[in-house]
């Protein structure tokens, strides 16, 4: 097995680049994080670049999971939420590179995200995912709970309706 070092992602071209190519990669292979296939790499610097900046403005951190160099996987913890949500956070955007997937790296990241979670004083996570997500299973053994389903809630990737999975996690 690889040793991961989590460590969060910088901005530059060469993680731009990185980040990019994981996010087509994703959604090529059907990981339902809101863009269609195909997705073309110019869009998915757009959206990097957007989540960097916020991530520099002090809204987020943008967590990668990496072995050696490569960029293996990621997640988001975003923690700016509206003034009457100052305890809580939620997780965006958590993706393992086909290469790396069945190796701990979805688990180290999120591990990561919550111990980062508990540093800024949140005591509450939330996420959704795709009802018919492989990352059902692992939110649930990393002890989140669910809220609720939604059905029909979003297309995946290849434009068929899917249903979303929200779920929350107590921190305290």
């Amino acid at each position: 097995m690889t040793d991961f070092s989590i460590r969060p992602v910088s901005s530059s071209p060469a993680q731009l680049t990185m980040l990019s190519n994981l996010l087509v990669e994703t959604v090529a292979s059907g990981g339902s994080v809101s863009f269609m296939h195909p997705l073309e790499l110019a869009d998915a610097e757009v959206f990097w670049r957007g989540v960097l900046d916020s991530a520099a403005q002090g809204e987020r951190i943008l967590l990668g999971a990496y072995d050696g160099d490569r960029l293996a996987g990621t997640v988001s913890l975003v923690l700016v939420q509206t003034p009457n949500q100052p305890h809580r956070a939620e997780i965006s955007k958590l993706m393992t590179s086909v290469d790396y997937r069945g190796q701990g790296v979805a688990t180290l990241l999120m591990q990561a995200a919550e111990a980062l979670a508990r540093d800024h004083k949140r005591t509450h996570l939330m996420l959704d995912t795709a009802s018919d997500s492989n990352a059902v299973s692992l939110y649930e053994k990393l002890g989140f709970q669910r809220a609720g389903e939604i059905p029909d809630f979003a297309l995946n990737p290849f434009g068929e309706l899917t249903g979303t999975i929200i779920f929350w996690k107590n921190l305290n």
